[in-house]
């Protein structure tokens, strides 16, 4: 179904391959499992099976060859490939081509052909099974990551591949999101679909694995069958700087009154604190999504925004830093705070990091970022402590996603601001990097900054916060 012999990729201006002599086989109905530190060459194997290597990435150099479904993948034509496959990216935003849930399960079919009465039915099918959990008549751009990412991978495999692709799909999950997303690759499964996942979180899939493949420094260094990797233990997982079973962390509760707040209280019983929020209620696309009678955060802490996606977590993120404009009050040290003064105040880490590289070198990134920062921590400094300097010269769109991620953390954590928000910071971070990336958000917060961290991660949580506010979906429209 898929071989790869002897692939050795190399992107257009870097000095060193991605992939070095890589090969794999997977057997039709296969599940396979790519895990390995960031960088590794995980996602750069995917490209290589879903043709975007060498067809998209056109610059850099190949060697070896590369099959999937019988189809030569430098060869054939990427619509060929793409009725053959399935891919969910680690951040499905980019992968849109629409506006909708509906129109992005239609899409692919539309461009290969598929007979209207067809994706009618299938489009039908899907986007009842998305119901639940998914508010299908939101634009895309309002849905929360984890609820993008499962518009992603319904549109992913609504055609029928019998391939499917998945880079990092867990990273912006709620727990309950990956138990569906479980479920559904399980019935994939049953149904005789190949799967390759690259992955850092690795427990929820060991069920279904029936090969675990560690990438290191481009080529694959150690597999485990399905029995091995179920016997592998955590010290080892620790050791090749992956994922084992997580913790869950147990926080006192952030008091907080309104209908978004899990365990709400009255709101005389909300201290106050450095940040406070409130008479907050947002709406988008006719639904209400952020309904918060008042909550209050106090500098020199890190808050946990937990909640299962769509409660409203990016969204408090964003009325916060001033991004996102509804009725209520932010105050600051007391004082009423309007929109714009706030974002000069605040910093954020985004889920989609990428959106938030300007220069054309990592370390030019964080001297941006230093700027007219009395006291700022050193460039280099920062860059050694999160695994960066080695790459200090290289262009950040050409680090891996868990580099880019480090990056802007570095960034946030030099610039000096108030209110620094992180939103789901772990994403695509392996195991060896959770702690520097917890070291740091650590930091600031201990420099005095109110500091908010959104993440379904509970290891990162479990090292980080010190307290938490679960956030939970309004009913009413």
């Amino acid at each position: 179904m898929i071989r790869i012999d002897r692939a050795t990729w190399t992107y257009a201006h870097a000095d060193t391959p991605s992939l070095r002599d890589f090969s794999l086989t997977v057997a039709p109905g296969e599940f396979v499992v790519l895990c390995g530190a960031s960088g590794c060459g995980k996602s750069t194997a995917l490209r290589l099976m879903n043709g975007l290597i060498p067809h998209f990435h056109e610059e850099g150099t190949l060697t070896g060859t590369v099959t999937v479904s019988g189809l030569s993948t430098s060869a054939a034509e990427l619509d060929e490939i793409g009725l053959h496959t399935g891919t969910v990216l680690q951040h499905p935003r980019r992968q849109f081509f629409t506006d909708t849930a509906r129109e992005e399960v239609a899409f692919a079919m539309e461009n290969l052909g598929f007979p209207p009465e067809e994706i009618r039915t299938r489009v039908t099918t899907t986007v009842a099974g998305l119901a639940d959990s998914v508010p299908i008549e939101q634009r895309l751009h309002h849905l929360s990551g984890g609820q993008q990412q499962q518009v992603a991978l319904a549109a992913a495999i609504a055609h029928g591949p019998s391939v499917l692709l998945l880079d990092e799909p867990s990273s912006n999950l709620s727990a309950d999101a990956i138990r569906r997303l479980t479920a559904t690759l399980a019935d994939l499964k049953g149904k005789g679909v190949t799967v390759v996942v690259a992955e850092h979180r690795l427990r929820y899939l060991q069920k279904l694995v029936d090969r675990v493949f560690v990438v290191r420094d481009g080529t694959i260094d150690v597999e485990w069958s399905a029995a091995q990797f179920r016997a592998v233990p955590d010290d080892v997982l620790a050791r090749e700087g992956l994922r084992g079973t997580v913790r869950t962390a147990e926080l006192p509760t952030l008091p907080a009154a309104g209908p978004s707040a899990a365990n709400p209280v009255p709101a005389d019983d909300v201290p106050s604190g450095a940040l406070e929020l409130a008479g907050i209620r947002c709406r988008l696309g006719g639904r209400t999504v952020l309904d918060l009678e008042r909550v209050a955060f106090a500098a020199a802490e890190v808050t946990a925004i937990r909640g299962v996606n769509g409660a409203g977590k990016s969204t408090l993120a964003r009325v916060a830093v001033g991004l996102q404009r509804c009725p209520g009050t932010v105050l600051l040290d007391g004082e009423a705070v309007k929109p714009r003064a706030r974002q000069r105040a605040s910093a954020i880490v985004m889920q989609d990091v990428q959106r938030q590289l300007f220069t054309d070198r990592v370390e030019a990134e964080i001297e941006l970022a230093r700027a007219d920062v009395p006291g700022a921590p050193d460039a280099r400094e920062v860059l050694t402590t999160l695994d960066l300097a080695h790459l200090a010269d290289r262009h950040p769109l050409s680090l891996s996603g868990g580099q880019q991620q480090r990056l802007v953390v570095a960034a946030v954590r030099v610039c000096d601001r108030r209110i620094v928000v992180f939103d789901e910071p772990s994403s695509g971070v392996d195991r060896r990097h959770l702690r520097s990336i917890s070291d740091q958000i650590r930091q600031v917060a201990a420099d005095g900054s109110v500091v908010l961290l959104i993440s379904h991660d509970e290891d990162l949580i479990a090292l980080t916060a010190d307290r938490q506010l679960t956030l939970t979906p309004v009913t009413r429209r």
